[in-house]
């Protein structure tokens, strides 16, 4: 079977089976520093319920209905290796609930997801959305990496037959540095091979160096049903605010931005797909949402005439988050500050549900839910006019 890239038009449900900092509202710190910090204060089974209070709120069925409705047919669902791996060598089938239920939700909606490794073994690069806790240390240990393929025999082995299943995206983002991309492309045949033992149907989707933007190595990999994805967040000072006041179309650093420069950032990956005869899925874009006012939707429209001009399938980031001065944020945003948001400090966001849980709750729970976020109308129809397309 290959896959039809230009097909894919969707959403990412970020946070949900990976807790990011700014989504929830805060700093950019792993997951796995956050709960230890709320196991210290609260106890191992506090943070056992937390845990499960999160997934069971955050994202609920409600959710892919919301999905499906604004015309989107895929999700693209990052998980963390600690959901199925909950100790060094040994899987479980605990997390693995999580991902055959979210399949069962878009299989009802008639939506497709795509399983993506956000946060491998030791961590593919260095920051906070790999889990990592500042060092890439999957490209260090050769254990690691031998642990990565057996995690996607055990998601490969539970989930190559739900009706649901688009395919695997292998690893998000990973970051080398000064190491050779033999590293990474030996790693991907491994994974490939152990998983074609197992599901021979399903798309493989594979990501470049230098978070999903360096893919000129992987030609070597391409094959029928390997999709290329890459991510696609230029400028970065505009769409993640780093520096506020920029505006779209304008003058941007050294560069003016518009639909043509978006045109040129883009052609290169366009030029690779018609080269080596292989489909380019856009695993991520999005942008800062500034009230509309510095041109956020005229840039999107001008990325999502160009995937549509190039064949690029696509999914948006996200789907859900708090609303923050930095950073891509939800199509769906929580506006309003409270105790679990605390824009004012000095702690903010996720890392007040620490100091909140024992007696509230019952009150973050509820607070989770997408009935307490503001769905943006004006990006809501922005991307249902192109899903629909």
């Amino acid at each position: 079977m290959s896959i039809n890239a230009r097909a894919i038009k969707g959403v990412n449900i970020g946070s949900w089976l990976l807790m990011e900092g700014y989504i929830l509202g805060g700093r950019n710190i792993a997951e796995s520093t956050l709960k230890r910090q709320f196991e210290k204060i609260n106890g191992k089974s506090e943070l056992e319920v937390f845990s499960r209070l999160f997934r069971e709120n955050f994202i609920q069925e409600e959710d892919f209905k919301n999905i499906s409705a604004f015309g989107a047919n895929t999700v693209r669902l990052p998980f963390n290796c600690r959901l199925i791996e909950p100790k060094p060598f040994r899987y479980s089938n605990t997390g693995i609930g999580y991902l055959k239920k979210a399949l069962s939700w878009a299989e009802k909606y008639n939506i497709k997801i795509i399983l993506d490794l956000h946060a491998a073994q030791g961590a593919q690069n260095e920051d906070w959305h790999a889990d990592s806790g500042g060092k890439a240390l999957l490209w260090e240990k050769k254990t690691y990496r031998e642990r990565m393929c057996a995690l996607w025999e055990v998601v490969a082995s539970a989930c190559k037959d739900e009706p649901a299943l688009l395919g695997y995206d292998l690893l998000n983002e990973p970051v080398l540095g000064e190491r050779s991309t033999d590293i990474v492309k030996r790693l991907y045949q491994q994974t490939i091979a152990r998983i074609r033992a197992i599901d021979t149907e399903h798309t493989i989707f594979l990501e470049g160096d230098i978070w999903a933007q360096r893919i000129d190595f992987l030609k070597e990999l391409i094959a029928d049903n390997i999709c290329i994805s890459i991510h696609a967040y230029a400028p970065l000072e505009y769409t993640f605010n780093f520096t506020p006041f920029y505006k779209f179309p304008g003058q941007i650093g050294n560069t003016f931005w518009d639909a043509n420069c978006i045109r040129k950032y883009l052609e290169p990956y366009a030029a690779f797909s018609r080269k080596n005869n292989v489909m380019i899925f856009v695993g991520e874009f999005g942008i800062n949402w500034r009230g509309g006012l510095w041109g956020e939707l005229e840039y999107l429209k001008s990325m999502l005439k160009t995937f549509e001009e190039f064949g690029f399938g696509y999914t948006y980031w996200t789907y859900k988050a708090i609303a923050h001065h930095a950073f891509p944020d939800g199509i769906y945003q929580a506006i309003a500050n409270n105790p679990y948001i605390k824009r004012e400090g000095p702690l903010y966001g996720w890392e007040n549900y620490i100091c909140n849980w024992r007696k509230e709750k019952q009150a973050i729970t509820a607070f989770w839910q997408t009935k307490n976020f503001t769905p943006n109308a004006a990006l809501i129809e922005t991307l249902k006019t192109f899903f629909e397309h």
